[in-house]
């Protein structure tokens, strides 16, 4: 008799999915009642057909590697439970460059410009690089992976990512033997981003990893979700996606990555060292983490440490 391993992340077909909401997590929790809202969002289903042909056709036209869509599922990173509809995420979304309410986001983003693309590899590499991203995304190819998604803010969602591991990119750098660490940044376009100066964060944001969690066969580079290449309110054309670390370690709209010897700074570490640490794992034995609000139903559930992805990553903590 053949058996299937259940993977640690896996969650009985019982439970649902979500996603995050406010940077204020107090604020945040005080807020659950939008979450009616947002079920009545999920309620009314995928994308109509009719509107995802218009969006392919015009994907194909102004995003060269958009043929690429949809690519093949690895079975390695799957999940049981149901995905978090894309009429809920694409609506709801964390890019405070842009706005700080989470359903306006998807608005402001509508004149963003993510054609064409570079990308810039330096730092301590053999030879520093610059891509064109659809180039880059050719060359390494795509896959997709689903993966649990879990904000600071308590909220969690479950999400069809299409993209690379990060370790391909950093193995392309060719990084030298003292590099220990991966930093990254994401694109400074204030005249595209109307809240860049709507609040007392300073950007561009800027995130980092060590070189083991980089390489980490989870670490992922997000080129598109659900099928089709990332829109802009999901961090179009290129976003980082570690599912044991909370959603802030995600960054959107990548410009540069950058090896170095050091540990780099981090966005929100740098803005609150008291409240968010480098690493940014779930724990559960944090101050209120110790549930989460499934986005489009509203379900509560215990928080898994590091998202239930504990056996591929704690080693990296022990």
């Amino acid at each position: 008799m053949l058996f299937r391993r259940r993977f640690p992340w896996e969650m009985p077909g019982r439970e649902t999915t979500s996603e995050s909401a406010y940077w204020n997590r107090r604020q945040l929790i005080a807020k659950l009642g939008i979450g009616a809202g947002l079920l009545a969002a999920a309620g009314a289903g995928a994308i109509p057909p009719a509107a995802r042909q218009a969006r392919k056709k015009n994907e194909a036209g102004r995003i060269p590697s958009a043929d690429l869509y949809p690519a093949g599922r690895n079975a390695v990173f799957t999940l049981e439970e149901p995905l978090t509809p894309e009429a809920v995420t694409s609506r709801h979304n964390v890019f405070d460059e842009f706005a700080l309410e989470r359903d306006r986001v998807w608005k402001e983003t509508s004149c963003f410009s993510t054609r064409p693309w570079r990308l810039h590899i330096g730092g301590a590499v053999e030879k520093p690089m610059t891509f064109d991203v659809d180039e880059l995304i050719r060359k390494i190819g795509v896959e997709e992976r689903l993966y649990r998604f879990r904000c600071v803010e308590t909220w969690a969602m479950a999400v069809p990512w299409t993209g690379f591991p990060l370790r391909r990119l950093i193995e392309l750098a060719r990084p030298l033997s003292a590099a220990r660490f991966i930093r990254m940044v994401s694109v400074a376009r204030p005249q595209q981003m109307p809240n860049w100066y709507g609040s007392r964060r300073v950007f561009p944001y800027y995130e980092g990893l060590s070189l083991e969690e980089a390489t980490n066969d989870l670490a992922f580079l997000a080129t598109g979700i659900y099928g089709h290449p990332l829109p802009a309110q999901h961090g179009a054309p290129l976003r980082l996606v570690v599912p044991w670390k909370y959603g802030l370690k995600g960054i959107k709209s990548i410009v540069a990555f950058q090896l170095t010897r050091e540990r780099p700074g981090t966005f929100w570490n740098e803005l609150s060292p008291n409240h968010y640490s480098f690493n940014s794992n779930v724990d559960p034995s944090g101050e209120g983490q110790q549930q989460e609000t499934v986005l489009d139903t509203g379900a509560v559930r215990p928080t898994k440490l590091y998202n239930g992805y504990a056996e591929s990553v704690a080693h990296l903590y022990a």
